[in-house]
C-alpha cells in the first residue's frame, strides 16, 4: 500500500505547471493578435496617407485611421505613435510606421515585462493619375 496518495501528489505537483502553460499560451495569443492588429493599422494608415492631398492632411488622416483601427480591434495602446514618410507625388509611396505600447501587467505570473512596444511598417503607392481632372462634360 505504498502507492496510496501518490496520484494526489502527482496532481498537486502538475497543476502549477499547467497553470504556467495556460498563462504562456494566453501571452503568446495576445501578442500575436496585437501584432496582427497593429500591422493592419499600419496598412490602413499608409493607405489613408497616400490618398491625402497635403502632408499635414496625410499625417492627420493616418493617425486618426490607425487609432480607429486599433480601437475597433480592441487593442489598447498607451501611447500610439504614427510616423509618415514619403511624398505625395503621383507614383511615389507614402509609408506609415505605427508603434503601440501594450500593457501586460495582468500576466505577472509568468514574469513578462509590464509593457512591450510593438511596431509595424507599411508603404502604399500614391496613384499615378491623382492629379488628372476630368475636363469632359458629364
Amino acid at each position: 500500500m505504498r502507492d496510496a496518495g501518490s496520484g494526489t501528489l502527482e496532481l498537486v505537483l502538475t497543476i502549477p505547471v499547467l497553470i504556467l502553460m495556460l498563462a504562456f499560451l494566453n501571452y503568446s495569443g495576445r501578442m500575436s493578435g496585437a501584432r496582427l492588429q497593429i500591422e493592419d493599422a499600419a496598412h490602413q494608415a499608409a493607405r489613408a496617407a497616400s490618398v491625402s492631398r497635403s502632408p499635414s492632411a496625410a499625417a492627420t488622416n493616418a493617425r486618426s485611421t490607425a487609432e480607429v483601427a486599433l480601437s475597433e480591434a480592441g487593442v489598447t495602446c498607451r501611447p500610439v505613435t504614427v510616423a509618415i514618410r514619403g511624398t505625395l507625388q503621383p507614383g511615389s509611396t507614402a509609408s506609415a510606421t505605427v508603434s503601440c505600447t501594450v500593457e501586460l501587467h495582468d500576466l505577472a505570473l509568468i514574469h513578462v515585462p509590464g509593457t512591450t512596444t510593438l511596431t509595424a511598417h507599411f508603404a502604399a503607392p500614391v496613384d499615378l493619375h491623382r492629379g488628372i481632372t476630368n475636363t469632359a462634360g458629364g
